[in-house]
């Protein structure tokens, strides 16, 4: 893969995820609970006019709806996994969490629909840093990179 474009800050990365699935009708956001859905609840509030669904790691029978309520985004009732679009969440290659790359790519081979998009969301590189980016076909790589200040009374 190749840089293709740069983005700075919170909006800049939600601006790019936006662009990425503009066609798209739904995404299917897989990843870590507790982790990575906190993140799937905030792309899916930008593209809050499209349908997105929620997998916990791998476990499609556990899938549910994120839908806007007011509250924000909640995960829902259960829902069909299949898309067009399926986001990948970078806690899934986190090596304490034990998720096997060929568990993902099967979920992959049973969810996307044919002509779809895999998407790769993360920060400090972390598909790279597992190898994984060498080990799934992603379309799109939009990795994050995080730095900040701390201030504090003298």
């Amino acid at each position: 893969m190749m840089e293709t474009e740069k983005f700075r800050g919170l909006n800049g990365n939600l601006m790019a995820f936006k662009k990425e699935v503009e066609h798209a009708d739904k995404v299917t956001f897989a990843g870590i609970p507790g982790v990575c859905s906190p993140f799937a609840e905030l792309f899916a509030y930008v593209i809050r006019d499209k349908e997105s669904v929620f997998v916990p790691k791998t476990d499609l029978d556990s899938a549910r709806k994120i839908e806007r309520t007011s509250l924000g985004m909640q995960f829902t009732e259960e829902a069909d996994p299949r898309s067009s679009v399926v986001a990948l969440l970078g806690g899934l290659s986190m090596p304490q969490y034990e998720v096997d790359v060929a568990d993902v790519q099967k979920m992959l081979d049973d969810i996307l629909l044919p002509g779809g998009k895999v998407l790769g969301l993360c920060y400090m590189n972390m598909f790279e840093n597992a190898g994984w980016d060498a080990k799934i076909d992603f379309d799109c790589i939009i990795n994050g990179i995080l730095t900040g200040e701390i201030y504090k009374k003298e």
